[in-house]
């Protein structure tokens, strides 16, 4: 017999756990604690609203029945040596999950990726962080496992009816991510702990008869009669093709010039921008978990998550990082992109989270209409680039005290930071536009009075957080193919159709599916 139970456990509850478990779940289902089998955790989240602090779990309780050792998903690849070719340009969290399906579904996936392994782009994240040199196709962004390989591995969807997000995560599991991502109700892998998942998707993919070019970039597209028929790697070389799966993530700008110059469709898309707001850890604790010293070791360091209305626009927190850093995420030199990550244990010293305004295309980058479908990432460009020059024309971060920030005043100084490449103190007040800078120094003010301790001078606001989302949609049937180009299948966050690393794997399924059908 199974039976499923939800438990809300205290904090001192919380330290003898296991035995808690077993004895209330017998207690609620009266039944002898010897007759347990065995307990599976379902779904584990903490309640802090309240002074007192619970964890609730959601149980299967196994009675006179053995504890299944087995998941309900089986990863058995085909080899695919022989199998017809498709075409992947990019590898991150889109292009490797419609790999893995191509094989699942007996077809050879061929992924081509401008960046490097992730070995060895290591060394352009050093060089960037210490050095201020960007390589424009190894960084951040761009190279094995995408944007999302070096980043904190945030797992939260809302995206539950575009694909099986279970599969996704016990796909993570199968290749080496921990088992709390099936548990916990916002789970995250770590910046730390990425990498080596992502090099095992990698090696699974190979071994099963799959192709990933390292340091190839797609630089053109043959199309005759409407149909894609071959591309071009590194201006030099032509490839033959059948069918092509477009995923090469929001900060692809050369592809998204590409189709436009060749008059592919592409469509303005809505998006947001802001900056990232960073505070000492402890300050994040003792607000969530109404302690004023250091939080319970039982506890995870403290998160967020805030929205308010500012004329009419939404001014909301994104990809929040408990006890992680600000990194400089720019794809090229001359501009400055900040993101936020955090290691597995979350252990760091700073919260940071991007606090950013929605952009409406239509309405709100009126200025810029003369660049018709490209005016959004052109829009994007120039504060990435006024962002470079005011942190001193290198990837110094221009930063202000958040009060001095609302305040309207220039920071004689600024708090300590996790962004490597260091802070310059300018007046981003005034700096920002109107539409972004006036909404986020009144939703600041709001977010003070929705979380007491939140608005002070020990935090820094850093420019520009500026990539939240693909400021571009590429579109594309119901059957997912590109509405003017045969055998062309736009994918994931670069095509506007995901917003992470889960919904992105999802629609890289998706379009492997469509991709192969009645191929």
């Amino acid at each position: 017999m199974v039976k499923e139970l939800q438990l809300r456990i205290t904090l001192k509850e919380e330290q003898e756990i296991s035995d808690i478990l077993i004895q209330k779940s017998a207690s609620i289902l009266s039944v002898n604690y010897q007759e347990i089998t065995g307990i599976k955790i379902l779904r584990k989240s903490i309640d802090a609203r309240k002074p007192t602090i619970v964890f609730n779990y959601k149980l299967a309780v196994y009675i006179k029945e053995p504890l299944p050792n087995d998941s309900q998903y089986v990863f058995n690849y085909k080899n695919v040596t022989k199998g017809k070719p498709i075409h992947i340009i990019g590898f991150g969290p889109a292009g490797m999950y419609a790999a893995l399906r191509c094989i699942e579904l007996g077809y050879k996936p061929i992924v081509l990726e401008r960046g490097k392994n992730v070995k060895d782009r290591r060394r352009d994240l050093k060089a960037i962080n210490q050095d201020h040199i960007v390589n424009e196709n190894s960084n951040y962004c761009f190279g094995e496992g995408g944007a999302g390989t070096y980043s904190d591995g945030k797992l939260y969807t809302r995206s539950l009816k575009r694909g099986d997000v279970r599969k996704i995560f016990e796909n993570l599991v199968f290749h080496g991510a921990t088992q709390q991502i099936l548990i916990d109700a916002h789970p995250h892998i770590g910046t730390n702990k990425l990498p080596k998942v992502v090099q095992n998707i990698r090696e699974t993919i190979l071994k099963n008869g799959g192709e990933i070019h390292f340091e190839t970039k797609v630089t053109n597209f043959i199309i005759k009669h409407n149909t894609i028929k071959s591309i071009i790697l590194n201006n030099e070389q032509e490839v033959v093709v059948e069918k092509v799966i477009l995923a090469t993530g929001h900060s692809a700008r050369d592809i998204f010039y590409l189709l436009h110059k060749k008059q592919i469709a592409i469509e303005a898309k809505s998006f947001a921008m802001g900056v990232r707001v960073e505070h000492p850890q402890h300050i994040i604790d003792s607000i969530q978990y109404h302690c004023s010293g250091k939080r319970d070791e039982l506890l995870p360091a403290a998160s967020y998550s805030l929205v308010q209305q500012v004329n009419h626009r939404g001014v909301y927190s994104f990809c929040m990082c408990p006890g992680g850093f600000i990194v400089p995420a720019a794809t090229a030199n001359g501009e400055v992109v900040v993101n936020g990550m955090s290691p597995s244990k979350r252990n760091n010293l700073y919260a940071n989270s991007g606090i950013v305004v929605a952009i409406d295309v239509k309405k709100d980058l009126v200025k810029y209409d003369q660049f018709g479908s490209l005016k959004g990432l052109e829009f994007q460009t120039y504060l990435e680039k006024l962002a470079f020059t005011a942190g001193g024309k290198s990837q110094t971060a221009p930063a202000q005290r958040l009060t001095d920030f609302v305040e309207g005043k220039l920071s004689n100084d600024l708090n300590s930071t996790s962004y490597q490449p260091g802070l310059n103190s300018v007046p981003l007040h005034s700096l920002l536009p109107k539409l972004i800078g006036s909404r986020l120094r009144k939703g600041f003010e709001f977010f003070g009075q929705k979380m007491t301790g939140f608005y002070t001078k020990e935090a820094n606001v850093v420019g520009v957080e500026s990539r939240t989302s693909s400021p571009i949609c590429i579109p594309r049937t119901q059957t997912l193919e590109h509405p003017q180009i045969s055998n062309l299948y736009p994918c994931g966050e670069g095509a506007g159709y995901a917003g992470g690393i889960v919904s992105a794997a999802m629609d890289g399924e998706r379009c492997a599916e469509a991709a192969t059908k009645d191929y």
